[in-house]
């Protein structure tokens, strides 16, 4: 088996967590996932299977999210697992001074991620090192922001913002919300988080646990094609005789010197695998199919 599945990630699970579970039900080895959910974030977690996961990192970057941020309150982790290190009520905010600051975080920004994240400092674990008391000088990392919709405002003496977030890839939720109390002159954290798409994978074409596990009973699964997700590559197209060189490793001629990474396929219908275009030659990166037939 080989392809993508458009998980909907539960709360309180971490992406591994959901792996583990996809091989368990699957019964295969190979799985890996794109765009790590934090435990407390539900929504649209891209699953590979088999050599799939080979194509992960192909996959666009964008991402859309639903989130709530609660003002006035700051925690240890950025959202509402962690400890509360403030809390100063602001009954005085106003959403249209709420929505001004926002339109600071909209475009590439500079962005400190939060210490309980994934990101590596030498070789380790910032939320590791966070447990360990630790502490390091988080990396100021460069995001692009492409929209922040209001979606919703609910006045009190911490109140809540629902947003939708369109963003790249290593945009974290939790910062945005931090920050965004900071530009108001008060607290922030992240009350809740949904991710509605991630890559080309949206929230409404997304699978619960509870779907999978139905439709493996039934014997009606079908992982999603793995060429499905990389429509954002442009398409090379091979006859035979080169496509069996291609998969064989070779380098094929190619009167394109541009430097692209393509979607190849054999007489355009049976997809090969990934092959970059550089000086006029279509170089293998990843092979899908072994011998183009």
């Amino acid at each position: 088996m080989q392809g993508f599945l458009n998980l909907n990630k539960p709360f309180d699970w971490t992406s591994h967590d959901c792996v583990a579970k996809v091989r368990k039900l699957l019964k295969i080895k190979r799985v890996g996932h794109a765009g790590t959910l934090d435990p407390a974030a539900t929504g649209v977690l891209p699953i590979a299977c088999g050599k799939a996961t080979r194509l992960l990192q192909y996959l666009p970057g964008e991402k859309a999210y639903q989130a709530t941020i609660r003002l006035g309150v700051r925690t240890t982790t950025d959202d509402l697992q962690g400890e509360i290190i403030a809390s100063a009520p602001c009954p005085g905010l106003d959403i249209e001074i709420v929505k001004t600051a926002l339109s600071q975080f909209i475009g590439k920004i500079e962005q400190i991620p939060p210490s309980y994240s994934a990101i590596q400092v030498e070789g380790k674990r910032l939320y590791d090192l966070a447990r360990k008391g630790e502490i390091v000088e988080v990396p100021v990392r460069t995001v692009e922001v492409l929209e922040i919709q209001v979606l919703d405002w609910r006045d009190g003496d911490f109140p809540e913002l629902d947003v939708a977030i369109s963003c790249g890839a290593g945009t974290y939720i939790r910062a945005i919300a931090r920050d965004l109390g900071i530009a108001l002159n008060t607290n922030g954290t992240l009350a809740a988080l949904q991710r509605t798409k991630s890559s080309s994978f949206h929230i409404s074409d997304s699978l619960t646990f509870a779907d999978l596990e139905t439709q493996i009973h039934n014997g009606i699964f079908q992982p999603i094609s793995p060429d499905a997700p990389l429509q954002h590559l442009p398409v090379i197209d091979l006859p035979p005789i080169s496509a069996k060189k291609w998969c064989q490793g070779q380098k094929i001629p190619f009167d394109l010197s541009n430097s692209n990474f393509v979607r190849v396929y054999e007489t355009q219908t049976h997809f090969l695998g990934i092959g970059k275009l550089e000086n006029n030659l279509l170089i293998p990166q990843m092979v899908l199919s072994e011998l183009g037939n």
